[in-house]
């Protein structure tokens, strides 16, 4: 891509990440002159130079949890390096990569396969997922950064008004995501947010096998609601029981409506 070509994208300024090998480019007019002050607000556009296994490895992450490669899939490698346009080693890498996170195992006779889900392991995800959430969710409420919670919680409050009728959910789970990485930002834990977004990737395949219902849907942003204008209002305790309470409705919500998504078969 051109940077200058580019419409409507003001003035950028491009810089070289040599240990990925991405060229990244920051768009101006939506951030300060000054460098020092710049905002947390930046469009990367990665261009061809980004290391072909890294490439491999988003689309293939992308495709598992979506379920178009479903549980069982054999990830062989020629047949992935001809479906991505890479070569057989970029395709090993990020094999390698998908099976570290947990997303891909080895099986005997077959090779490597995406790793199966379980309603059998919910449970116990869900509680590592209250831990790691409500001690989260507390200290972002005991931070100096809560003034970005009170409009989230509107943001919340009026899209649930609108889910019952929204034929595509991705807003409001890119709302979701919007808060997550707020009460990440906020806890100031790498350690807490490392776990949680290691946690989230096999979450997003379980929530993949529950219905898209509008009546939860409209209830989920609700209760997100409450959790942010708790951390809004600094109240770690109210943001600990809200957190509570959404994510057993959530865990209800699945156990009660998890089917195979897509059409694929078990």
């Amino acid at each position: 891509m051109n940077a200058q070509q580019a419409p409507g994208a003001g003035e950028w300024e491009r810089e070289d990440d040599h240990t990925e090998h991405l060229s990244v480019y920051r768009v101006g007019r939506f951030l300060h002159k000054n460098r020092q002050d710049w905002s947390r607000l930046e469009v990367y556009v990665y261009t061809e130079g980004m290391r072909a296994s890294e490439r491999a490895y988003q689309a293939l992450r992308r495709d598992i949890l979506n379920w178009e490669l479903p549980p069982g899939s054999v990830l062989a490698e020629v047949e992935l390096s001809e479906r991505l346009g890479v070569s057989r080693t970029p395709v090993r890498e990020a094999v390698a990569k998908l099976v570290a996170d947990g997303l891909a195992e080895a099986q005997r006779g077959r090779g490597t396969v995406v790793s199966d889900v379980s309603l059998d392991d919910l449970a116990d995800m869900f509680v590592l997922r209250r831990v790691l959430e409500t001690e989260s969710a507390k200290l972002a409420a005991t931070s100096d950064h809560t003034e970005q919670f009170g409009p989230l919680a509107r943001k919340f409050r009026d899209i649930s008004h609108n889910l019952q009728v929204l034929e595509d959910p991705g807003t409001y789970y890119q709302l979701i995501t919007t808060m997550d990485e707020l009460i990440d930002a906020a806890a100031g834990n790498s350690y807490l947010s490392g776990a949680l977004s290691n946690l989230r990737v096999h979450l997003t395949r379980v929530r993949r096998m529950a219905k898209d219902n509008p009546q939860r849907l409209a209830a989920s942003a609700v209760e997100h609601a409450r959790i942010a204008e708790a951390i809004a209002n600094r109240d770690p305790l109210v943001a600990s029981a809200a957190t509570i309470m959404h994510l057993q409705a959530s865990l209800d919500h699945i156990l009660t409506h998890a089917e195979t998504p897509k059409g694929h078969h078990d």
